[in-house]
């Protein structure tokens, strides 16, 4: 009985620590996903909570800021993932990364996963910094 409830009492701990990850990440937007997978696949919603941001984006090896570059590069070069690179794009501004310096990994996306995915991640970000209406951090167009 004793190790039912160690897991028990290890999944809460892991779906816990997932939770605020994730609001500390992407805030409302990474909560209007999960509230979205709820009804149709709630144990989706819970693996999401748990894997990505329980386990992997609570490790110690890279800073969130880090981690969220890694991230938007990635959904930039899938090229068909344009509701999570907004809600990842989001996160990246709430961990500390500047429009500026978002700007700058799709522009190196150019490199290795085209023109077009480029071109799509940012007027992916173009949408997310107008929603934001922060202007204090906009990229220069030279």
């Amino acid at each position: 009985m004793q190790n039912t409830e160690t897991n028990a009492s290890a999944a809460e701990q892991r779906y816990a620590r997932g939770w605020n990850k994730l609001r500390e990440i992407d805030g409302e937007a990474g909560e209007r996903v999960i509230a979205a997978l709820a009804p149709i696949a709630p144990d989706f919603a819970r693996l999401l909570i748990e894997f990505p941001f329980g386990d992997i984006y609570s490790r110690p090896g890279l800073d969130l800021k880090s981690r969220e570059i890694a991230t938007i590069a990635a959904l930039a070069a899938l090229g068909n993932a344009t509701a999570q690179l907004k809600v990842h794009i989001e996160g990246a501004l709430n961990v500390g990364v500047t429009q500026t310096e978002i700007v700058e990994v799709f522009m190196q996306m150019a490199v290795y996963a085209g023109f077009p995915a480029a071109l799509n991640a940012l007027f992916a970000a173009r949408e997310v910094f107008e929603s934001r209406q922060d202007p204090v951090d906009a990229p220069e167009v030279t």
